[in-house]
């Protein structure tokens, strides 16, 4: 088949499926069209089945913001006639539904095809700036045009039923992981500088947002602190990391703490983690997590959000309530003083891990994309 795929190229979740969704399927034999305004992070392989397509936006003194959902959709248009294109999968709501079920008008006029349009909830698409009033009607809509609705959790199913008045049926398919990319052995140098006498490693990775609480994350990690011996690596950028490293000065744990930015060899930093903190606000799922635990890294979470999806509470990990930072540190400090407990839920996180492993979620994708293929290009 020829797959467009339209997403942000960014650190984020939704971007980081989309990437890899796509790599997978182009090593199935499926010719996938990335379309985006640069290049996704993740893209950082060649394979022949794949192809990037920048959406360029005009500027004009006219717009004080330019068009991008307009640029958006007629790079759409270009690439499905000029690459006669299956259909399109766009993740993320905004503004990839709507510029989308624009193309797909655009492309049925002019040369009669109806061009199928997968859209793929992520989570705050849905959960933050959907619900705003200024776009709830357009999201809405274009939900509901698309020919097939998924959703990354059953949370954020009943989240998007919620909220919004969706008349068709959501299909839930969970994120998913390479697992043989994180299942890899720990390079013991790397683990020495970072740990030289032995120190226990906690790891946090985001995108530094205040739904993240990476507050919260420095507290745990200072309650730790006082207990044993260890150190934290901050993974990621964002609007709180000054504020993430005031704290950890002000704490005087400056020097147990590296903030590494934005890393994209996620693979190596994981492998010589032991615990990984997640206290977000709200999670649709938790990709960042179930990265970790492919890592054989035990996941400290929140409950929100879908995380109890993939974290089993006393299992793979603990979950507690937002803001409880007392019992994300007592759970942190029980496991990290008992070897043979620690070793055990390393291992179950992994076990875990390997139910999303993605070798198991693009048949489900590939079936999905079969509903609405051709019959002369089934086969391709």
């Amino acid at each position: 088949m020829r797959i467009g795929i339209v997403c942000y190229p960014t650190f984020g979740g939704s971007g980081v499926l989309a990437t890899e969704l796509g790599k997978a399927l182009a090593d199935e034999g499926h010719e996938v069209h990335f379309i985006t305004y640069q290049q996704p992070v993740r893209l950082n392989v060649f394979n022949a089945n794949i192809f990037y397509h920048e959406v360029r936006v005009p500027t004009y003194p006219l717009f004080d913001y330019p068009p991008y959902e307009v640029a958006l959709a007629s790079t759409m248009v270009d690439v499905i006639i000029n690459h006669d294109l299956d259909l399109l999968h766009v993740h993320y709501a905004i503004p990839h539904a709507s510029a989308a079920y624009m193309a797909k008008q655009i492309v049925k006029k002019k040369n009669g095809r109806d061009v199928p349009v997968i859209t793929t909830l992520h989570g705050t698409d849905i959960t933050l700036v959907g619900r705003d009033k200024t776009y709830e009607p357009v999201v809405t809509f274009s939900i509901n045009e698309s020919d097939a609705i998924t959703a990354v959790s059953q949370n954020l199913k009943d989240e998007t039923y919620k909220s919004f008045a969706i008349t068709k049926e959501i299909d839930v398919i969970h994120n998913f992981v390479d697992v043989a990319r994180f299942n890899k052995k720990p390079i013991d140098a790397f683990r020495k500088v970072i740990a030289p006498a032995g120190e226990k490693i906690l790891v946090h990775a985001s995108n530094f947002r205040k739904v993240k609480r990476v507050d919260d994350v420095i507290n745990v990690f200072d309650a730790v602190r006082k207990e044993m011996p260890a150190k934290l690596l901050m993974v990621g950028d964002g609007p709180e990391r000054h504020t993430a490293e005031e704290m950890a000065r002000a704490l005087g744990r400056e020097e147990d703490i590296r903030f590494l930015g934005k890393q994209e060899q996620m693979e190596d930093i994981l492998a010589v983690s032991d615990v990984f903190l997640l206290p977000s606000e709200y999670e649709s799922f938790g990709l960042a997590a179930l990265e970790a635990m492919a890592a054989r890294a035990v996941v400290i979470s929140t409950n929100a959000g879908g995380l109890s999806e993939i974290n089993i509470q006393g299992k793979t990990g603990y979950m507690s309530d937002v803001g409880d930072v007392a019992a994300m540190s007592r759970y942190t400090i029980e496991l990290l003083k008992d070897d043979n407990k620690l070793a055990a839920m390393k291992e179950a996180a992994y076990e875990q891990a390997c139910r999303f492993d993605i070798k198991n979620i693009i048949p489900v994708y590939e079936k999905l994309y079969s509903r609405f293929c051709r019959m002369d290009t089934c086969s391709r």
